[in-house]
């Protein structure tokens, strides 16, 4: 299970969690909108409800292959009657059921997936699901948002290994000191600033007197992407035996003409935030 996150509804914090990469909401925290001191009354109100219960067992059923039909149709007999009273726990265990799950602890409470906890945010209040939905929403979206910078930084990794691996093995003689080897790497990787940003390391630092970091620092996902093709494509060019001169020219044109298509991509365009 991920570690708990948490959005604010209606200045209500609801926690989250994965389990089985499915997301689950807090529905204690949903209640708590309702009658903060009366949680759990408030789910088990909403779950003696036949319509409740059916919702809950059609759910099961499309997703839970070890759900118990039998049990359910003796929740579902009983649902309505003044005596009936169905609580979280009695119904994982009468029934096997994997859409509703209680935590104890920190974030402890009863969790629900995210279809069975909208539909028991409407129970609560439609105004209220509106605003979940929502929140949920721009969670999801600043997490995919998040995964593909990662996606980005790590090819970047990968192929700034490949880069330092070609540089190794045919631009730098044996038997040179460390720094020597770091002048030729620091080298080469001007090679790629120069041709990508029009400016070596050294010279954004001097530009850039009140910024943290260095030039790739500030690159959008675009730059990173056309930096990580450049990586391999440069690496390419020192295994052919090409110049720095020649391979400098060649860099050039071929960011110019992968930047003019990456800010035309609209999938790169909401990687970065745009519309």
């Amino acid at each position: 299970m991920s570690k708990t996150q948490k959005i604010e509804v209606l200045d209500r914090e609801i926690a989250l969690q994965t389990r089985n990469k499915e997301d689950y909401i807090c529905i204690t925290d949903i209640a708590r909108y309702k009658e903060p001191g009366r949680t759990d009354h408030i789910i088990q109100n909403w779950m003696r409800n036949r319509n409740t219960i059916e919702f809950l067992g059609i759910w099961e059923q499309l997703n839970n292959p070890d759900f118990k039909p039998l049990e359910f149709e003796g929740f579902k007999i009983k649902a309505g009657l003044n005596s009936f009273v169905l609580t979280p726990r009695q119904w994982i265990d009468g029934t096997g059921a994997v859409g509703i799950y209680s935590k104890a602890g920190r974030y402890g409470g009863t969790y629900a997936h995210k279809d069975i906890a909208f539909e028991f945010a409407s129970w609560i209040s439609v105004e209220f699901k509106l605003y979940l939905i929502k929140e949920f929403q721009r969670l999801k979206e600043t997490e995919q948002k998040q995964l593909g910078w990662d996606i980005k930084r790590n090819l970047a990794k990968i192929n700034y290994r490949i880069h330092t691996d070609a540089i190794k093995e045919n631009l730098i003689p044996r038997q040179l000191t460390k720094a020597q080897i770091n002048i030729i790497y620091a080298s080469e990787a001007d090679v790629l600033n120069v041709a990508l940003f029009g400016l070596t390391a050294k010279e954004w630092r001097e530009n850039n007197r009140g910024k943290k970091g260095n030039i790739r620092d500030y690159a959008n996902v675009s730059q990173l992407v056309c930096l990580s093709n450049l990586e391999n494509l440069n690496a390419l060019f020192i295994n052919e035996g090409l110049v720095q001169k020649d391979r400098l020219i060649k860099l050039n044109a071929i960011a110019i003409q992968q930047m003019k298509l990456l800010i035309d991509d609209h999938g790169i365009t909401k990687l970065e935030g745009g519309k």
